[in-house]
């Protein structure tokens, strides 16, 4: 059996880890596309390092563009990539435009599509991540759910016979490297004098948050006055656009720092006091790590961390200070995100054993 995968972003790249290694252990034979998507070595190149997966059998090289364009180009560059594949399944990951470029390609070819972490929804849909995933769960011919939460949202829209509930494989790596990394504090602590426990840990990059320089300025504002220094990992974009606005990011508590490595993300995470994010992936790792996290959104597909409290949601500079400094959450055992084994159950139900 012959499995393509299409990733393009972080988080696609930390779910195919797990994948590549169940589908070598299986003896399945296993494609990497990387789309390109996310150029910065940092975002890209260094993860496949760091996560044991190796270099992608095949890099579009996309880059940076709008929505139209991004997608528009992988679309024409994915079509001869899977005429020369012919693979069994083409596997698609989250919701970013290389999902849904992937999905539309390879279904206008008839090879069958799997969507990973189907179901999930905002239900906002100013989102264009929420349009991705729409759009790719109502595409795709095998929806692989990581929640009992996903499965349902699939049924109430009539997905329920192509769905598979098959737990979170971004559990899967992040158990992995948590135990890799252990007890080791960042590196961010030394290289830029910080105590464990005694700073907070934050990524911006959602378009709401970045593309108006009000909100940009605000939400910046906002992290240089909390009661501790504050690490914003910011992606080249996020740099460009408050360079653009005249918008100053370091200053305050602020302190900006390019993007870490995964490894590195969940040391420093560990090593935090708290995390500040837009980022879906960093909120469940927060919530996987028992690290207190504070979502600038208004919304979020993983329900679950906000209903165990470890996670609550900040549209405002005061409701981000207010959740940055709440008492932490009651400790749990609850386990929504599945066991670590959900990547071998992918594979199985691909195979046709499940």
């Amino acid at each position: 059996m012959k499995i393509v995968s299409v990733v393009g972003a972080r988080p696609q790249f930390v779910k195919l880890a797990p994948i590549h290694k169940a589908a070598k252990a299986a003896g399945v034979e296993h494609v990497i596309v990387h789309t390109g998507q996310h150029y910065d070595p940092m975002l890209s190149d260094v993860f496949f390092e760091d996560l044991g997966i190796g270099a992608p059998d095949v890099h579009l090289g996309v880059g940076s563009g709008t929505h139209g364009v991004q997608t528009g180009a992988m679309l024409a560059a994915l079509d001869a990539v899977f005429e020369e594949h012919r693979p069994d399944w083409v596997l698609v990951y989250g919701d970013t435009n290389s999902t849904v470029a992937a999905a539309l390609s390879a279904v206008k070819m008839h090879i069958p599509v799997a969507h990973l972490e189907a179901g999930l929804r905002s239900f906002n849909r100013r989102m264009p991540e929420e349009h991705n995933r729409v759009m790719t769960d109502h595409a795709a011919d095998l929806l692989l759910a990581p929640t009992q939460v996903a499965v349902d949202h699939l049924s109430h829209e009539g997905l329920a016979e192509r769905t598979v509930l098959v737990g979170d494989v971004m559990t899967d790596v992040l158990f992995e490297v948590r135990d890799q990394v252990g007890s080791a504090p960042s590196a961010l602590l030394t290289e830029l004098d910080l105590e464990a426990g005694g700073y907070y840990l934050a990524t911006i990059h959602r378009a709401e948050n970045t593309d108006d320089p009000e909100r940009l300025a605000e939400i910046a504002e906002s992290l240089g006055g909390l009661d501790r220094p504050v690490v914003l990992l910011a992606h080249p974009r996020v740099v460009a656009k408050a360079a653009a606005h005249g918008i100053e990011l370091t200053h305050g508590t602020l302190i900006v720092h390019p993007p870490l490595a995964y490894p590195d993300l969940i040391a420093a995470a560990l090593s935090s006091a708290g995390v500040v994010t837009d980022s879906g992936g960093l909120q469940k790792e927060a919530f996987l790590l028992r690290v207190p996290c504070t979502t600038v959104r208004t919304e979020t597909e993983w329900v679950e961390t906000v209903e165990l409290g470890w996670n609550v949601l900040a549209n405002t500079a005061d409701e981000i200070a207010a959740g940055v400094i709440r008492p932490r959450p009651a400790d749990t055992d609850a386990a929504p995100y599945g066991d670590g084994h959900a990547a071998a159950r992918v594979v199985e139900v691909l195979s046709g054993g499940a």
